[in-house]
Parts: C-alpha cells; structure tokens; sequence
C-alpha cells in the first residue's frame, strides 16, 4: 500500500451519520427535532472539548440539510451531494479556520459572498471552526450579518473557548455543549474498530488508551493508531503503559495506600523507581487523584476505610501539586514533595474536629441525655485540686483544665441550691451545649457571685492561653464546675 493512500483510523472511522456520534445524544436529538419541524435557526455555536465531534456535526448537519432529498437527519450513503460534503468537495458548504482567517478584511470578503446564492445545494453553509480566534474587529464585522443573513445562509461555529467568543456573537447563536465522552463509550468504539480491523487488543489496553483520550474520541483512535504501530497486531497493557510511560493501576493503588499509612520510605522507593523506568509523574498524579476519588466515593457509600474529610484534604492537596509538576524545573522533586504534603494533611484534623473531641462532657456513646437534677456537694469549703473553667465559642463548649485552683471559695461555701442543667441534641455538627436554668431569685444572686468568681478565675489563669482564648478564639466563659475525674480516664 503507498504512503499516499493510507488514511489514519481518525479519519477513516469518521462518523458519516448522525447515528454513529458517541456520547452526544443530546444534540443529535435537538438538531433532528429542529429539522423535522422545520425550525432550523441561522446561526448554531457547538462548544466542547477537543476530539468530541463538533466539526464532524457541523458537516453532518450541512449534509442533512443540503442533500437531494433533505433536509432529514438521515442521509443514504450513495447521495452525490451528502459525500462531497462530507469530503470537502462541496462549494456551497465554506469551512473556515478562524485561526488564520481572523482579519477583518476576510470577514468583510465572507460576508459579501454570502450574498449570492448557492451554487448547487439548497442552503450556503458557512462553518467557523476555532471561532475564538477571530480578531475583536472582526467580530463586530459579522454582527450584522449574522443577525439577519439572507434566507439560503447559515452559520456554524465551533469552538473550544467558548468564553472568548463576544457575548454578542453567542446571543445570535444557538449553544450546543459537547460533553466529554465517557471512557466506557469510548472503549467499545476502540474495541468496535479493532475487531474490524482485524487487531487484537486486551480490554486493560483499551482502558488504558481511554484514560488517556481525556474525553476525546480522536485522541483515543490517534493513540491507537500509534500502537498499531508499534505492536503490530496484538496489543496488551504493558505495550500501552511502556510506549506512554503511565503506572499500572496497581501500583497507583499503593501508592495511595503509602499516602493514608504515611510510609514515606515506600513513596521515595517507588518516586526512583519512576524515574528510572521514565514514567509521566504528571499522569501518575492525575490517576493518583483518580484513585483517591473512587476511594472517597466508595467510603461514603459504605462508610468504612479512611475518614472523607481526610481523603478531600488529599486530594486538594494533589490537585495544587499538578501545577508544581507540570511547570516545575524538577518533576521528580515536585512529585515528591507533592506526596509528603499529601502524607501530612492527611494526618491533621480540622480545628472543628479537635474541638469536638476535647469538648466532651459526656462518656463515649451517650448521643442523648434528659434533662436532670446536678446536686453540688461543695459543703467541704474546698475545691479538688483540678478545676475546670467552662467557655463557649460560637458553637463549642471547651473545658480548660488548670492547676492551681484549691483555694476555698465563697461561693463553694453558699452553693446549696441545685442547678437544672439542660444538655442540647448532640450531633456530628453540633458540640455540647449547657446551659444553666434559673430555678429561684436566689439563683440570680448565685449567678452574679459566679460572674465575679469567673473574672477571679480568668485573671488567675496564664496570660499566654488567657489572650488565645480571649483574642484568637473569642471566647465568654460562663460557669466554673467541679471536674468528674471519672470522665478523665
């Protein structure tokens, strides 16, 4: 076969009808109801990912409403017209790169030649691609026209910067978003086209090369287009991972495992041992956050395995670390300090959290109490030789342990009357809460001798953890309680 006549299985495995477009459904349907209802605006704008399909709509679309019997969705394959288009050969369907066709002279040339009509088709069709490239005068150069252009014209744009289109071009336009395709989708067509070109390949392959496509179908055909290449007929895994330096998927899983477990000998280990093969840190990065999301969304499902808001840490931490890698002098430096950071958020706890734990009043596994009668047995004049100050935050009750407090008290003298303390619900998003009910006039007289013996209390306290909890945390200390040692243990 000579090299003139070959064709690369991007192009040869072309979507020729609405029908075989993967993963947009949604805008084949749209743009087959506009037809069938005659509704067929004049400007269309496809928006989407590179290798999603865009172009190839915008031709299939001109061939739906150019061929000899159309306008209808679907189009027989032996139509003179509907196969020059989809070639290119057709002179009333105008593909325009507006990567090099972004002068405002050129737009003015398009949008005097629109005036005439079609040669041999129905409608003259004009497609834009990279329409973001068009210069800010050329824009405001096609306004005009795109606004109210002759009854045989219609535009199609396509673009991969959508928010570098002016916004009074996209006004003008019909928007269709082309989403990503799925890596599932996009391994079925792989293994549709390898059977049909009579190519062997594993079904860890086609994962593997689907991963990689990132959402675009033509990424995906290119890269196994290249391992044809390579491999000739058959195709395995270790071919895909050795020719795009990638890290198998078990090795990814413990690596994560080395980042919870925070086993930094193992994570230098495997950082050399990438190095040496010559593997893609930034793609291990990227599955490596991958995993830690599939990892999270099973957890929360189930709820087993490392906390979620441990695993988010993480993550955040990998996806700041992409940047670093990618960009960095040193990507091994910068793939491992990525993971040791990873390592140590993993490990911290969020103030909320430590605030919880230290702010338990209660032993472990009572969620609920009623409220009860707490009888003070102050009567011996003294207080324990641990006291606790009790405060509260905005929403915590933190309980500060200080030593020092065994002096008598007057109010430990007069305290006789029992208190009604009221605990609120506990739950995972809110801390314990006390609050003291007044039950008599006597109690009043008791809460403003509290108050007084508080301010002692706090004056008493040292001045380094008195201005952490007064200026940082913003506390109100509210009552001074005996400690239960019991609790303690």
């Amino acid at each position: 076969m000579s090299d003139n006549s070959y064709q690369v299985i991007a192009r040869r495995w072309r979507p020729k009808q609405f029908s075989e477009l993967v993963g947009q459904d949604h805008v084949v349907r749209t743009l087959g109801n506009a037809i069938e209802a005659g509704r067929i605006a004049h400007a269309y704008l496809f928006v989407g990912p590179r290798g999603t399909g865009k172009t190839t709509s915008a031709r299939l679309f001109a061939k739906s409403l150019n061929w000899e019997e159309g306008p209808s969705l679907d189009v027989p394959e032996d139509s003179e017209i509907g196969n020059a288009i989809m070639e290119g050969r057709c002179l009333d369907v105008i593909e325009i790169d507006g990567a090099s066709n972004n002068s405002v002279d050129q737009v003015r040339e398009l949008r005097d030649e629109c005036q005439y009509s079609p040669a041999q088709c129905r409608f003259k069709i004009y497609v834009i691609d990279e329409v973001h490239m068009l210069s800010q005068a050329a824009f405001n150069a096609l306004l005009k026209t795109l606004e109210e252009p002759p009854p045989h014209v219609k535009f199609v744009f396509a673009t991969t910067e959508s928010h570098k289109v002016l916004p009074t071009i996209v006004s003008r336009c019909q928007r269709f978003e082309f989403r990503s395709i799925p890596a599932d989708l996009i391994s079925d067509k792989l293994k549709e086209i390898s059977c049909k070109e009579g190519i062997e390949v594993d079904d860890n392959a086609l994962n593997a090369i689907s991963r990689m496509a990132m959402g675009g179908m033509r990424d995906a055909q290119s890269i196994l287009d290249q391992m044809i290449s390579f491999c000739g007929n058959t195709i395995s895994q270790q071919n895909v991972l050795e020719v795009y330096g990638l890290v198998s998927g078990q090795r990814i899983a413990r690596l994560a495992d080395a980042i919870v477990d925070g086993n930094y000998e193992f994570i230098l280990n495997e950082t050399d041992a990438f190095s040496l093969e010559g593997l893609d840190f930034y793609r291990a990065l990227q599955d490596l956050s991958d995993q830690f999301r599939l990892t999270l969304v099973e957890n929360l499902k189930d709820g087993v395995g490392a906390q979620p808001e441990q695993i988010v840490r993480i993550l955040d931490v990998l996806r700041d670390g992409e940047e670093l890698v990618r960009l960095g002098l040193s990507e091994k430096t910068n793939f491992e300090v990525t993971l040791f950071r990873a390592v140590e958020s993993g490990k911290s706890r969020s103030i909320d959290q430590v605030i919880r734990r230290i702010s338990q009043v209660l032993p472990k596994g009572e969620e609920k109490k009623k409220p009860q009668l707490i009888e003070n047995n102050h009567k011996e004049n003294t207080l324990d030789s641990f006291s606790e100050i009790t405060y509260e935050t905005n929403k915590q009750v933190i309980h500060s342990e200080q030593d020092g407090f065994s002096k008598p008290t007057e109010l430990a003298k007069k305290e006789e009357t029992p208190l009604l303390v009221q605990e609120a619900d506990i739950s995972d998003n809110q801390s314990h809460e006390l609050t003291a009910i007044e039950t008599s006039p006597r109690e009043s007289k008791r809460q403003v001798q509290d108050e007084a013996e508080i301010n002692k209390r706090i004056e008493e306290l040292p001045e380094n953890l008195r201005k952490s909890l007064v200026e940082k945390f913003k506390v109100n200390f509210v009552s001074i309680e005996k400690i239960d040692q019991d609790q303690l243990i």
